[in-house]
């Protein structure tokens, strides 16, 4: 049988890659960079509550960012890149410079050395944050998306403003609470570069999710209109341990399994 015509024809060439860049996604991702840049110099002009305000805001923005794109079908390489970079912006460089500013740099009342643990936890804490982005970066699809592998950047920003907001609106200085400050900055940075599993919120199918946790999304919401820093301080703290726990009970349950 002769071949036709179309079968002789070349192979057509591979659609090159868009270049696009769509504008709301995208516009979004700026506004949570700017959120952060925000926080930067209000913690540095000594406005600690506005700039643990200004995280969160940019934690909401990064969170849309994602989603319209998926929504609209405007997501692009330039966008996730984009993304990642206003992420070490606001969810590293502004959560360190807060507690820098707040107490870590009050550390150099103990002495010139430790004065400069102060800055070096700081940037242990930028640090891990990059390094926890560019992990995530180059395993996506590859993982389980019901589980964060190490604790994700946006979880330990909130996590260390939530610190600097509760205790300012309890009275307590960044002074008093420095060593407080130090352990939570270099738990954090170690745990956004650990191997332990925090629960994502993704594994639902769509958009659809279990009756209870719409309860709990209520009631949290209405707890933060009553006092927002001690709530958020909460749910920061009952997350942050739900890894290491879930990671020690596992162990317990495979050594018990084995044994």
């Amino acid at each position: 049988m002769d071949p036709k015509p179309d079968d002789l024809a070349p192979a057509a060439p591979p659609r090159p890659r868009s270049r696009h860049i769509y504008l709301l996604p995208n516009l979004l991702t700026t506004a949570n960079m700017f959120a952060g840049f925000y926080a930067i110099l209000a913690a540095a002009n000594g406005r600690f509550e506005a700039a643990c305000i200004a995280v969160i805001v940019a934690g909401v923005f990064d969170g849309l960012d994602g989603r319209v794109a998926r929504m609209t079908g405007t997501t692009s390489e330039f966008g996730v890149q984009y993304d990642s970079l206003s992420d070490l912006l606001s969810f590293g460089m502004a959560p360190a410079l807060v507690m820098y500013h707040w107490a870590l740099a009050q550390l150099a009342l103990d002495g010139g050395v430790w004065g400069k643990v102060g800055w070096a936890a700081a940037f242990l804490y930028v640090a891990c944050a990059a390094l926890r982005l560019a992990r995530f970066n180059v395993s996506a699809g590859s993982t389980d998306k019901r589980w964060f592998i190490g604790l994700a950047s946006p979880a330990s920003a909130g996590t260390m403003i939530s610190v600097v907001w509760c205790f300012t609106e309890l009275g307590w200085s960044g002074d008093e609470m420095r060593w407080v400050a130090l352990a939570v900055t270099t738990a954090c940075a170690l745990l956004m570069v650990s191997r332990i599993r925090f629960f994502s919120f993704k594994g639902w199918p769509g958009d659809r999710v279990p009756f209870w946790f719409m309860v709990l999304v209520v009631a949290v919401l209405v707890a933060l209109l009553i006092d927002a820093p001690k709530v958020i301080f909460a749910v920061a703290i009952v997350y942050i341990l739900s890894g290491p726990i879930g990671w020690l009970w596992q162990r317990r349950r495979s050594a018990a399994a084995s044994a």
